[in-house]
């Protein structure tokens, strides 16, 4: 496939990507969380799946960095926070400054470290949250407290590994969440993890 037929494959992921979180978002109004927490890992992986094609064949588009951040935004954002639940003012609350940091993340969190991450990218902590959810069976209290944490670790200033090396050592996988790096330790270059399109 030439490098023109690629990006529109990248780019219909992350509609698939997009699409999957509207899908969340309307299984969270039905209060069927396990059937959105499962619609969020597949984004996941969908997105893990966007971030491997674009490192590995060099694709980059603005149209297809838009439309992934849109993607990331709805599934990642607006979809996890519902995992939250609305029904109290407290965690509408919560679920309100989700978003937000995931707003603030995709605005303001690109690293000029290559191969790293600042903060905890926000497919890592959705996967977390949906994760957390199911094996919860929902339990809004536990959901709360690691929301707050997850927000916590992605508005860190710290640096961690991007997926490339991830995917290289299968025992970073394990202590990820545990894993952030002094910003000392990095090098000083211009560059954003997966031109742009994953790792918010």
């Amino acid at each position: 496939m030439n490098e023109f037929s690629w990006k529109d494959v990248t780019n219909a992921l992350s509609l698939a990507n997009m699409i999957l979180g509207l899908f969340s978002i309307f299984c969270s109004f039905c209060k069927k969380s396990p059937c959105a927490s499962w619609l969020l890992l597949v984004g996941f992986l969908l997105d893990m799946a966007i971030g491997a094609v674009t490192r590995h064949l060099n694709i980059c588009s603005k149209s297809g960095a838009e439309l992934n951040d849109f993607a990331v935004f709805t599934t990642f954002g607006l979809a996890s926070a519902l995992l939250l639940g609305v029904d109290g003012p407290l965690n509408g609350f919560l679920a309100i400054i989700y978003v937000l940091a995931i707003s603030f993340r995709l605005c303001f969190y690109s690293t000029g470290i290559p191969f790293t991450y600042k903060g905890l990218p926000c497919p890592y902590a959705s996967c977390v949250l949906a994760s957390t959810s199911l094996l919860t069976n929902g339990n809004t209290f536990i959901l709360s407290c690691m929301a707050c944490l997850m927000i916590l670790f992605m508005m860190d200033q710290s640096y961690y590994p991007h997926d490339e090396i991830l995917e290289s050592e299968n025992w970073k996988k394990m202590v990820y969440l545990g894993g952030p790096y002094h910003k000392s330790s990095a090098p000083g270059v211009i560059w954003r993890p997966g031109t742009g399109w994953s790792g918010f």
